[in-house]
């Protein structure tokens, strides 16, 4: 008969503390490390919904996060309407940032709505989903190790085919973002949105900036509710009412 000699418990220790180190070491590489935004820390959660009732008010907590992501080497991207993107410039400048530097390392991209939001002619939630995951691997694949994406959500509203589309949209947006550690901020003037609209972006944003303080949103809906919900409203072609 062979016999089979026994693992020693030192050994045996020293495979499960290894085992141990590498679990540890795994889910310490998978693990961002903290944002700091807006008085907080982005940690878990990093689909946010920003309102500002001005573009100081706005810039005052943006500016410091842009500014934080640069000088660690993340990628910023940011959405905003043509008319917005000379005081943008301005404010960025002001702020210290070399924009001329950045646009040409790659590191700072700024797109217009009809880059991203109305590419195809209108919205249509699925391009932009698309859309979203090619932004955040082109910033991977230029070696970026983040990127901070700012959106001016509010800019394509009037252009929107369907408002429920686009609580759709930003619900599912948190399942695709799940897969990746960057930031994605979607800013929003309160002066654009009607009380309907902005309950939807409260219930599809898990963290909120309001005030300026990044808060965690006690509206946030859980996803397959707010997803029944939406499609129970298409069928019921329930109108929007502010």
């Amino acid at each position: 008969m062979e016999l089979r000699s026994r693992p020693s418990r030192t050994a045996t220790l020293k495979d499960r503390t290894l085992a141990r180190f590498n679990e540890d070491r795994a889910l310490m590489c998978s693990s961002a490390a903290p944002i700091p935004f807006a008085g907080s820390m982005l940690r878990e959660h990093r689909h946010v919904c920003a309102f500002f009732c001005s573009a100081n008010d706005e810039y005052n907590t943006l500016l410091p996060f842009i500014c934080d992501g640069l000088d660690c080497g993340h990628r910023a991207f940011h959405v905003l309407p043509e008319r917005h993107v000379d005081d943008h410039v301005t404010r960025l400048r002001s702020a210290g940032i070399d924009v001329e530097a950045a646009q040409r390392s790659g590191q700072l991209e700024i797109a217009l709505p009809q880059d991203t939001y109305l590419r195809t002619g209108r919205f249509d939630k699925e391009d932009m989903l698309n859309l979203i995951q090619q932004v955040l691997g082109n910033g991977a694949a230029l070696g970026f190790p983040l990127t901070r994406m700012i959106a001016h959500s509010e800019t394509a509203l009037d252009n929107w085919k369907s408002r429920n589309d686009w609580a759709e949209y930003e619900m599912r947006l948190n399942g695709v973002l799940s897969n990746f550690d960057d930031a994605v901020i979607c800013t929003f003037d309160v002066h654009l949105l009607n009380t309907a609209l902005a309950i939807d972006i409260l219930r599809t944003h898990p963290v909120v900036v309001m005030g300026g303080v990044l808060v965690e949103n006690s509206f946030f809906t859980k996803p397959e509710d707010f997803l029944s919900e939406v499609s129970e409203r298409t069928s019921a072609s329930q109108p929007y009412r502010g």
